[in-house]
């Protein structure tokens, strides 16, 4: 059942800004608290420099931003928009990983990518699930931050198993060869747009394939990161 318009998807409170979808009470309670690597996106003694891991084995992007750790209340929602076929709250979500970035630079100076791509879904999969969520958080926060966004940067050219009931060896190769580049991006600083970064599988298979093809850095910005 749909939320009444202007009424907080999480608390059904009325909303001061009736497209917000969700309210600053609830947003707070979303928001992350933990001081994470803000490369890696892993508890860290710093929120500001790399962590130890990264220092001894970064990952293949340079900056990581998320809303929170994969928990409630962000986790429902999620879980809703993916699973119950609820495209309608992408923007709530989208307002959120907006409120996230806009934080990451007033305290780290993160810098805005000239283009922000979305995260493939197999051409089967994407017609069952009626939308690629990924395409729909970057939709909005592309006119927010004045970034472009093409869709067609990337496709997803073979389908393979659901990630999630994969471990983390099981999931890098069955990401293999998985994506490929459709558009040059020479000199380009890009931001992969993801729901949930786990093992970080996806961003970082996709993030070689963006370096090989000239892009300057990679920043991922997800929803929820699972620790």
């Amino acid at each position: 059942m749909l939320t009444v318009p202007g009424l907080c998807w999480l608390c059904r409170m009325p909303l001061a800004l009736p497209h917000s979808g969700i309210c600053s009470v609830c947003y707070r309670a979303a928001h992350l608290t933990d001081t994470l690597c803000p490369q890696c996106g892993l508890p860290a003694a710093s929120m500001t420099l790399p962590c130890g891991r990264c220092l001894q084995k970064p990952p293949p992007w340079q900056r990581l931003v998320a809303v929170n750790t994969y928990a409630p209340p962000l986790s429902a929602l999620i879980h809703q928009l993916k699973f119950s076929r609820r495209p309608e709250l992408a923007a709530a979500l989208a307002r959120l990983q907006l409120l996230a970035i806009l934080d990451a630079r007033r305290t780290t100076r993160l810098p805005l990518p000239d283009r922000i791509v979305s995260v493939p879904l197999y051409s089967r999969r994407q017609w069952r699930r009626g939308f690629n969520q990924s395409e729909l958080l970057c939709r909005p926060l592309a006119r927010w931050l004045g970034c472009r966004y093409a869709s067609e940067t990337l496709t997803r050219i073979r389908p393979a198993l659901t990630q999630h009931v994969l471990n983390a060896r099981q999931r890098k190769s069955n990401l293999k060869n998985a994506f490929r580049l459709e558009l040059p991006l020479h000199g380009l600083h890009i931001a992969i747009v993801d729901d949930v970064v786990t093992t970080g599988s996806t961003v970082a298979e996709i993030t070689r394939l963006l370096m090989q093809g000239g892009a300057a850095t990679v920043q991922v910005w997800c929803l929820c990161r699972t620790l």
